[in-house]
C-alpha cells in the first residue's frame, strides 16, 4: 500500500527545515497516488557475498548526507496552499532506513513483494528504504519523490564508502543529444485509441514481477541503431504479437521512453530527472523486416531526443501551475486522467543501459553481478519493461498490474519479448 501520511512524525520548527517546491513529476504523481497500486520504483543488486550489516549501514546513511536533496520528506499544509513542498532534513527521520530480514529461501521472493506492495513514507526522511537479504541489496523507492538513476547514485556512493575504492561513473555525463535528421519522421499522434495491453489471467489489485537474465542484443559494428532502439522493437511487437493472439483489433502503439541528460557523478540531480517521451508504431510498420523497422525507429529516437521540451509536456506544466490550491489541481489531474485513459500510452520501456557504476562493495562484498530495476505498473498501461545491464549480461524486469495479467503472462510475455530481442541481434542488412 502506497503510504502517504502515517500517523506520528518528527516535529520541528518549519523555520529551521529548509523547503523546495514540488516538482512537476512530482506533484502529478502525487495527486494520482492509488492505495492499490504502489508508485515504487525497486532496485535489486546482487553481489557475490554478504556486506557487513554494521558497516553497510553507516556507508549506506553517509551517502545520505553526501546527497543531501534525499533527506526530504512532504511538508504538512492547509488544504488552500498552492504547491506542496518537500522539507529538507539533516539526518534520516528513521532508524530502520537499512534492515536485515531474516534469511531463507523465501526472503528474496518476500523483499520482492514488499517493494512492490509497501512505499516508503513520503512523510519521512528519506523516502526509501533498503533491505539486505544474504548478498542482495533491495532498494525501495517511492517515485514520487525520486528516480532509480538517482538512487542508483547514491547505491554507488555507498558502495565506495564502504569499500573504499573508486565508484566513478564510467562517463561522467549523459552524451549530448544528437542532431535529428529524421528520414522516417515520427508521425504526428492523431486521435484514435491507442492499443491497450490486452488483458490475461487478471486476479485482484495490485503488481506482479518477472525478472529475467538474457544476452545483450548483438548488433552490427556501425549500425544506425542502438540497444535501446532493439529493446523498442522487441518490446512493440512483444504487445503486437500477446493482443494479436488475445483477439485485440490493431491499433496505433506508442511506447513511453524516459530520457535521462543528467550528470552521472556526484553533483548528479537527485530527484525525478528524467523526461518522458512517447515513440508511435503502427500495425504496417510493425509488419516490416526487423532491419527496416530498427531504422525507423533509430530515426524517431533521435528525433525525439533532441526534442527540448518540459519533463511531461507543456500541458504538465500548465496543470501543475501555483494558481489555484493543490487540492483543487489535485481533483482536475485526477479527472483528466480518467478522461485521456484511451490515449495514454501502451506501455513504458525504461533502459537504464550499461550500470554506470562499478557498485563495488570491497572486500567480502564484492562487485554487482547483477541489478535490476522494475517501474511502476498501473493501469490502463498496466505493463512496464525495465533493462539495465552489467558484464554482457541483459537484466529484464517485466511488471504488471494484477488487475491486468497473472504470473503466467508475464512468463509468456518473456519468451515473445527473448524471440524479437534475438530477431533484432541478426548481423545482415536485412532480417
Amino acid at each position: 500500500m502506497t503510504t502517504v501520511q502515517p500517523p506520528t512524525r518528527p516535529r520541528r520548527d518549519p523555520a529551521d527545515t529548509p523547503r523546495t517546491p514540488f516538482s512537476v513529476v512530482d506533484e502529478i504523481t502525487r495527486h494520482c497516488l492509488d492505495p492499490h497500486e504502489p508508485e515504487t520504483v525497486h532496485i535489486e543488486v546482487h553481489l557475490p557475498g554478504a556486506p557487513d550489516p554494521d558497516r553497510l549501514r553507516t556507508a549506506f546513511v553517509e551517502a545520505l548526507r553526501r546527497h543531501p536533496r534525499i533527506l526530504m520528506r512532504e511538508a504538512s499544509g492547509p488544504w488552500y496552499r498552492r504547491r506542496y513542498e518537500w522539507e529538507l532534513t539533516p539526518h534520516p527521520d528513521t532508524a530502520d532506513v537499512v534492515t536485515f530480514p531474516a534469511p531463507g529461501p523465501d526472503a528474496l521472493p518476500r523483499a520482492r513483494a514488499r517493494a512492490l506492495a509497501e512505499a516508503p513514507a513520503l512523510s519521512l526522511a528519506p523516502p526509501i528504504r533498503l533491505e539486505a537479504i544474504g548478498n542482495v541489496l533491495v532498494l525501495v523507492v517511492n517515485h514520487t519523490a525520486l528516480d532509480g538513476p538517482a538512487c542508483l547514485r547514491i547505491l554507488a556512493t555507498a558502495a565506495e564508502l564502504y569499500g573504499g575504492r573508486d565508484n566513478s561513473p564510467a562517463t561522467a555525463a549523459a552524451p549530448p543529444r544528437p542532431d535529428a535528421h529524421p528520414q522516417n519522421p515520427t508521425p504526428t499522434p492523431g486521435w484514435a485509441p491507442v492499443a491497450r495491453v490486452a488483458a490475461g489471467s487478471a486476479h485482484g489489485r495490485g503488481n506482479g514481477l518477472l525478472v529475467a537474465d538474457l544476452p545483450v542484443p548483438r548488433r552490427p559494428r556501425g549500425a544506425p541503431y542502438t540497444v535501446n532502439d532493439q529493446l523498442l522493437v522487441a518490446t512493440a511487437r512483444m504487445i503486437a504479437d500477446w493482443n494479436r493472439e488475445h483477439g485485440a483489433p490493431p491499433r496505433p502503439l506508442r511506447i513511453t521512453m524516459p530520457v535521462d541528460d543528467r550528470s552521472r557523478g556526484m553533483d548528479m540531480p537527485i530527484g525525478n530527472g528524467t523526461r518522458l517521451v512517447e515513440v508511435p508504431y503502427n500495425d504496417a510498420e510493425l509488419q516490416e523486416s526487423t532491419h527496416t523497422l530498427l531504422l525507423r525507429t533509430a530515426d524517431r529516437t533521435r528525433a525525439l531526443k533532441a526534442l527540448s521540451r518540459p519533463q511531461l509536456g507543456h500541458g504538465a506544466a500548465l496543470l501543475t501551475a501555483p494558481v489555484v490550491p493543490v487540492t483543487v489541481r489535485a481533483a482536475l489531474t485526477r479527472g483528466l486522467r480518467r478522461a485521456a485513459a484511451p490515449w495514454t500510452s501502451t506501455t513504458l520501456l525504461s533502459n537504464i543501459g550499461r550500470v554506470p557504476y562499478p557498485l563495488d562493495f570491497g572486500d567480502g562484498a564484492g562487485r554487482a553481478t547483477a541489478v535490476w530495476f522494475s517501474a511502476p505498473a498501473r493501469m490502463p498501461r498496466g505493463l512496464t519493461v525495465t533493462t539495465a545491464s552489467t558484464n554482457g549480461r541483459l537484466h529484464l524486469a517485466l511488471r504488471w498490474s494484477t488487475a491486468l495479467l497473472g504470473a503466467q503472462d508475464g512468463e509468456h510475455l518473456r519468451d515473445l519479448f527473448e524471440k524479437h530481442l534475438d530477431s533484432t541481434a541478426e548481423t545482415g542488412g536485412s532480417v
